[in-house]
């Protein structure tokens, strides 16, 4: 009965685990943020909106205090005149990198999977 117990305990501990991360990268955007961060580097907001494409500022704002909040990027304030802000990934958010290629990778299978599909049930 025992051995049930701890299998039920990790069973709930990796179900806890695996809504917490989806909770904190779900979105539309936070994935895009990341990878544009992990491929180009430190970068500032108005770049990290054109490379995003089609997040609006607001959403952006939001998305990044989302992520700062949960350590997974930084924010600086540059004393430049004007002052400018800029956004860098941190060492804690490079482990999401794994997780972004395996998505980017079931990604690339399904449109191909898909297009495959309906070239199919066309005559």
């Amino acid at each position: 009965m025992e051995i049930q117990e701890c299998e039920a305990d990790l069973y709930d501990q990796n179900m806890l685990a695996l809504k917490d991360a989806i909770e904190l990268l779900s979105g539309k955007w936070k994935f895009c943020i990341l990878l544009n961060l992990y491929n180009f580097g430190t970068m500032r907001f108005k770049d990290l909106q054109e490379t995003a494409g089609g997040i609006t500022p607001k959403v952006l704002s939001k998305e990044l205090q989302q992520l700062e909040e949960n350590l997974l990027i930084t924010r600086t304030v540059n004393s430049t005149k004007p002052v400018t802000v800029s956004y860098a990934i941190t060492s804690h958010a490079i482990e999401t990198q794994p997780v972004i290629n395996s998505l980017i990778e079931f990604g690339l299978k399904h449109r191909t999977k898909i297009k495959q599909n309906n070239n199919r049930d066309k005559p």
